[in-house]
């Protein structure tokens, strides 16, 4: 799964590309935060089921958010955001919106799947598929199940929080009462928490700490 830093390296990826002007350390920071708050959720399955991937990991909150910032900016008279934070609020608060969507809980939809629609529809999906090209078959698609004969690999049902239990360096063996479905068993389980584990983490995290680094650099210049 990816971790924490492959998140962020994405959402500073995002911000250095939608901030646009209001792009500094503290509208980054803004933007990071939200990409991390997923995650901690790994914290809350220590004491509840519905936990990692699930609690923060729903798309209704990136939703709910996006609803929130709609009606304060294009349907209320005056706006709460505007007045606090002027025109750059409301454009930190759309591109948090967009990374948290896709940076925070996209990462995770990919490898492993979350729980998107908790907790009005507890299911985690994982979203895996294909889609090619070919000159015998033309379009080769997975992601949507057009025909009984295709297989499907694409939105597919994983199970239930009481089903899915995803492991973590915070709890390394969940459903065990502090080492695993049978405790007996494991003692002292190891705790392994993920820096990368897959090639294309390794380019994002590489790819949006240069550009990130880069954009931030860029600003020092401007502002000598």
């Amino acid at each position: 799964m990816p971790s924490t830093l492959v998140h962020l390296a994405l959402g500073g990826l995002i911000a250095a590309a939608l901030l646009g002007s209001v792009f500094d350390r503290r509208s980054l920071l803004v933007v990071l935060a939200v990409v991390a708050a997923p995650d901690l959720d790994s914290f809350i399955a220590l004491v509840t089921v519905a936990g990692h991937r699930t609690v923060l990991h729903t798309y209704l909150i990136p939703v709910l958010a996006s609803a929130v910032l709609y009606a304060d900016t294009r349907i209320r008279d005056r706006s709460a955001i505007r007045d606090r934070w002027g025109p750059r609020g409301i454009r930190i608060g759309w591109v948090s919106v967009v990374a948290l969507a896709f940076a925070g809980i996209g990462l995770d939809f990919v490898d492993h799947g979350v729980n998107p629609l908790w907790p009005l529809h507890d299911q985690f999906y994982v979203l895996d598929g294909r889609f090619e090209l070919s000159d015998q078959r033309g379009i080769v698609q997975s992601y949507v199940d057009l025909s009984p004969e295709t297989e499907q690999t694409g939105p597919r049902s994983r199970g239930s929080s009481q089903e899915v239990n995803i492991s973590t360096g915070v709890d390394p063996n969940p459903g065990g009462e502090g080492g695993g479905p049978d405790p007996d068993t494991v003692e002292d389980p190891e705790r392994m928490f993920p820096v990368v584990r897959h090639g294309w983490q390794l380019a994002i995290l590489v790819t949006g700490t240069v550009v990130t680094g880069a954009r931030l650099w860029m600003d020092d210049v401007s502002q000598k």
